[in-house]
């Protein structure tokens, strides 16, 4: 059995093994494909029969020019990187890992939050500068600092990781609204469900935690920042598409949204003429949210167990419904 990993470095960078997949069969790894030239990957797959990817697609070409292929396994949760119908209609499952970092994305979530409230690294940077020590009084601060008890997150998509994310807001004291998804017993102990509309009127802070979809694409836009607070702070450690990045931007510098938090872009890595780079009070993180190295092992140990299962004729984790 042969099986080739077309972009194991941001899974893998050296601090993990392969070695449980190395076990299973002929595995060669490849740090990183490209995301554009089909004839690599093309090349790169060759007879393999098991083909596991992060980020580089797997069209509709390669499946034709790759007839070996028998299952295909996404180290992610995503897998928009596949054409995972076309794989279907060849009767190749699609196998991806569902959940693996609902802890380490609310966390970072947080994280983005609490920076936006406290200035903390360029609090830090000042310090290790002389600014505390040239200060005339005993501190000092330079930007606003926020208190977060009794302010209102609005969560937009609470699954897995919006619920997390809703749990640590309201352990620090915050009411937390929730749309975007169906009420469950679980949400409902966290969180109080309401319309979007209403959501977007009542939020201090809104963070998104939703799919990308058709439907959610371009969700935060000129029209659903208008019908924020003044100064609302967001957060995006979903995806980049669910963000107009120029009304954003616009927002921004107008002071209509007072700061964002954002781990992901529209398109990654970022353009240089994103302009969200220039727009103030905007944090910027290399969509590393998911990359503790805890999680990245939970990736690797389900790829382990999402290839086990197929070659043992049970399938698990397959999302295309082959």
């Amino acid at each position: 059995m042969k099986l080739v990993v077309l972009d194991g470095y941001t899974e893998n960078p050296g601090d993990l093994s392969w070695g449980e997949l190395e076990r299973l069969g002929d595995l060669t790894v490849y740090d990183r494909t490209s995301l554009t030239d089909e004839e690599e990957a093309i090349r790169r797959i060759g007879g393999a029969e098991i083909v596991l990817t992060n980020k580089t697609p797997i069209t509709r070409r390669v499946l034709d020019c790759c007839p070996g292929i028998r299952m295909i396994g996404v180290l992610a949760t995503g897998y928009n990187v596949v054409d995972c119908a076309y794989a279907a209609r060849k009767g190749i499952p699609v196998s991806n890992v569902p959940a693996y970092g609902t802890a380490a994305v609310g966390q970072f979530a947080i994280a983005l939050l609490l920076e936006i409230c406290h200035h903390i690294g360029a609090h830090s940077d000042s310090v290790h500068a002389g600014g505390w020590s040239r200060s005339a009084d005993w501190c000092y601060w330079d930007y606003p600092l926020i208190e977060l008890e009794g302010k209102t997150m609005g969560i937009i998509g609470f699954g897995r990781i919006g619920r997390r994310t809703g749990r640590i807001a309201k352990a620090m004291g915050m009411e937390v609204l929730a749309a975007g998804s169906r009420p469950t017993e679980e949400g409902k102990q966290i969180a109080e469900y309401v319309e979007l509309e209403e959501l977007l009127r009542r939020s201090d802070v809104i963070s998104l935690h939703c799919p990308l979809f058709a439907e959610t694409e371009g969700l935060i836009n000129r029209e659903t920042i208008e019908k924020m607070k003044d100064g609302v702070i967001l957060l995006n450690n979903s995806r980049g598409q669910l963000v107009v990045e120029q009304d954003l931007a616009d927002a921004l510098n107008s002071g209509k949204v007072a700061a964002a938090g954002l781990d992901v872009a529209s398109t990654e890595p970022i353009r240089g003429d994103n302009p969200l780079l220039s727009a103030k009070n905007c944090i910027i993180t290399p969509h590393i949210a998911w990359a503790p190295k805890e999680s990245r092992q939970r990736i690797m140990d389900c790829a382990v167990e999402t290839v086990k299962a197929y070659l043992a004729g049970r399938p698990i984790h397959v999302v295309n419904g082959v």
